[in-house]
């Protein structure tokens, strides 16, 4: 980045700093500088830097609540927290401190964004979508715009996405589903690969493949016992080049997100724009996405029983799943497209 983009560096382990630099040629410079900021450690230095010289704030993450439970101490944590919802949270701050060890999936820590501070110093909060629009205005931004995700569009190879399903031994004929990203719990992994190994034991001809680095010890413990299953392929962190012929290669995407931190799913926004149909989770997040291009799971309770449902679908009607990734990339290509996100970007740095 230069002296007014500020962003985690290339090859953070961020889609964040990706994002970034694939946006970066198509800005130009301005004096007001340009803050990307999401939910974790890697936006400590641009936090504080957006704070101490108010600009342009991207809000990647609509809920920053683990990022300052994760650089604060416990008297600043508990402050920040009166700060954004009065005296009369100081009791449910302590709490919510005592008991961080769970913030990865207590509802909780995602029903307090703690985004105050930035919210009403930023001269200009950019969001994703209408859900983190909500959120920022909540707390106290008075300037928000609306700029969807970017999409790269990238040339289809039918042939890498067919040497792909071979490399990983799925047969012709065979539904092949994929989880893709930085694993963490809201991403619902385990509540998926046990869907899909329902499916799996009435409907043999389908596969899964979880395909990404877990943030935590942990959880990889967990993802790696639960994929020892019939029809689960587990592979690391994909390269740029086998992430495009995985995505191809693939008949449907799970990208499951509960709870939900006011972010636009970068990997949802690829696959969709790919023509591949995207199982959702319901959310303020995803309303921008039209009916028909996209398939919904309910959170809670509903998951486990609607996705199964949808994953059904997309193997028992080939068809409607083909239509679904058609209109899903028609819509991406006409409103993601990243000139044009750059171009409403740029509107906003020049005034």
């Amino acid at each position: 980045m230069n002296g007014w983009h500020h962003a985690p560096p290339l090859g953070s382990r961020s889609g964040v700093a990706d994002y970034a630099a694939a946006l970066d040629p198509h800005l130009h410079g301005t004096d007001q500088p340009l803050y990307h900021v999401g939910n974790n450690g890697l936006h400590r230095e641009i936090y504080a830097r957006a704070l101490a010289k108010p600009g342009i704030v991207i809000l990647h993450d609509a809920v920053l609540h683990h990022f300052l439970l994760g650089t604060l101490t416990r008297e600043q944590y508990i402050n920040e927290f009166v700060f954004n919802y009065g005296e009369w949270k100081r009791d449910l701050a302590q709490e919510l401190w005592d008991h961080r060890a769970a913030s990865g999936t207590d509802p909780r820590y995602f029903d307090f964004p703690l985004l105050r501070r930035i919210a009403e110093v930023a001269t200009t909060v950019v969001v994703h979508n209408r859900g983190a629009e909500r959120l920022a205005r909540e707390h106290g931004a008075q300037t928000v715009h609306v700029i969807p995700h970017f999409h790269q569009p990238a040339s289809v190879d039918v042939v890498d996405g067919l040497a792909f399903r071979r490399k990983l031994g799925v047969e012709p004929g065979t539904a092949l589903f994929g989880i893709f990203g930085y694993l963490r719990e809201t991403k619902r992994v385990l509540p998926s690969i046990r869907a899909f190994s329902r499916l799996h034991a009435l409907r043999p001809k389908t596969a899964l493949l979880v395909a990404g680095e877990p943030v935590s010890d942990d959880l990889r413990r967990l993802i790696d016992a639960e994929s020892d299953r019939p029809g689960i392929i587990r592979l690391g962190h994909l390269t740029e080049r086998d992430l495009q012929a995985a995505g191809t290669a693939i008949d449907c995407c799970i990208n499951l997100r509960w709870p939900a931190a006011g972010e636009t799913s970068g990997i949802a926004i690829r696959m969709m724009g790919l023509g591949k149909p995207v199982i959702l989770t319901e959310s303020p997040e995803i309303e921008d996405f039209p009916e028909g291009t996209r398939l919904i799971v309910g959170r809670g309770v509903d998951e486990s029983e609607e996705l199964f449902h949808q994953m059904a679908l997309i193997v028992d009607f080939p068809a409607l799943a083909r239509d679904i990734g058609s209109a899903a990339r028609t819509h991406i290509h006409t409103h993601h497209e990243v000139s044009r996100v750059a171009q409403h970007l740029c509107s906003i740095l020049s005034k």
